[in-house]
């Protein structure tokens, strides 16, 4: 073998073994790199409209606190369905869980009284880990107890809880004298300050984020999980209870979600409307994908699907370009990053099989 051949191989050995790190960046790269062939096909600069989206996030502080309401819900919902992923379940449900979440926790905001600040703040977000760990349960007991795909039994409970929430919101618990769908605000006793530029509710997501990634690394919980995930068979035969570990997944990662909504609520909206809810859970899955089932790395892919959604309002002001590009962008990413031909592809043939994230979501 050559000196070229050795030092071909170096680097290709360097990028198998950082495959978690590659994978994600080259993924992202080609997204911008597709997404500004089609802002250059109407007619604007690609860079000219990037720029827009990265200076309206960061270096504007309305702006910069936009960023980081934006990216306080989705680190959970990253968080969740990375937590699903861990233990081999694909919560397609996080959506569902979340908005479930937010209205409960809105509705704790606003009908318990007479609780001191700090107090009505816990009971607040409590109301709302509970709902959304209950209602990802319910898939987690049909597949431990009857077998139902997870992803089947979570996209339904995503259209349930759509359908009852808007009948509750239009009805019961509508703000009077309003037409909009949404609650009124809640108590101010409720509310989760910001420091700054930085809502408190982020602060509480990054610790979050910590302490899921110290269980699930270093204690026996997160053995479970992890052994689960890999192989279910082998788990069976090292005598871990199969179907406790997938409704506690499921209820942990539903709890996790169910806080994104609650923060969501407390921090960011103050009232519970659908609107400012749509499409969170359902961008935790890009997060949970981009952050390859790493609870740490969903920290940057949020703030990265954050910072795009904080500043792609620009661009229609600025460039005239619709906002949408941003969800063409979330796309492209999301198609190559979850796509093993990528892998293949920028390893020609000679990387070893990459950590299988999604080994339970044919089980």
């Amino acid at each position: 073998m050559t000196l070229t051949e050795t030092k071909m191989d170096n680097k290709i050995g360097f990028f198998v073994r950082n495959q978690s790190i590659v994978v994600p960046i080259a993924a992202i790269f080609v997204a911008f790199v597709l997404g500004g062939i089609l802002i250059f096909l109407q007619g604007v600069n690609p860079l000219v409209a990037y720029r827009a989206i990265f200076s309206e996030a960061w270096f504007d502080s309305d702006g910069l606190l936009r960023t980081f309401q934006k990216t306080t819900p989705l680190v959970l919902a990253g968080l969740a369905v990375t937590v699903g992923l861990r233990v081999g379940l694909f919560n397609i449900g996080a959506q569902g869980q979340l908005i479930s979440a937010a209205l409960a926790s809105a509705l704790a905001g606003i009908y318990i009284t007479n609780l001191p600040p700090i107090l009505h703040v816990i009971v607040a977000l409590f109301c709302g880990v509970i709902v959304g760990a209950l209602w990802a349960g319910i898939a987690g007991v049909l597949k431990a107890y009857r077998g139902v795909h997870e992803v089947i039994s979570t996209i339904m409970l995503n259209s349930i809880a759509i359908g009852i929430l808007d009948y509750l919101v239009s009805n019961p618990f509508q703000e009077p004298d309003q037409s909009l769908q949404r609650t009124k605000k809640i108590a101010e006793t409720a509310v989760l300050p910001n420091i700054g530029v930085i809502p408190f509710g982020f602060i509480l997501a990054i610790i979050i984020c910590l302490l899921v990634s110290w269980m699930l690394n270093k204690t026996t919980a997160g053995f479970r999980f992890n052994t689960v995930g890999k192989n279910k068979f082998a788990a069976t035969y090292a005598g871990i209870n199969m179907k406790l570990m997938v409704v506690t997944g499921m209820l942990l990662s539903g709890g996790l979600a169910g806080l994104g909504g609650a923060i969501e609520t407390l921090g960011i909206t103050y009232r519970f409307e659908p609107a400012f809810n749509a499409g969170l859970g359902f961008d935790g899955i890009t997060i949970a994908l981009l952050a390859r089932a790493n609870p740490l790395a969903t920290i940057p892919a949020a703030i990265l699907v954050g910072t795009l959604r904080a500043g792609g309002a620009s661009l229609q002001f600025e460039t005239g370009i619709e906002p949408e590009i941003v969800d063409v962008l979330l796309a492209i990413t999301l198609l190559l990053v979850s796509a093993p031909i990528l892998a293949k592809y920028l390893f020609k043939g000679k990387a070893q099989k990459s950590a299988n994230v999604t080994s339970g979501w044919g089980n």
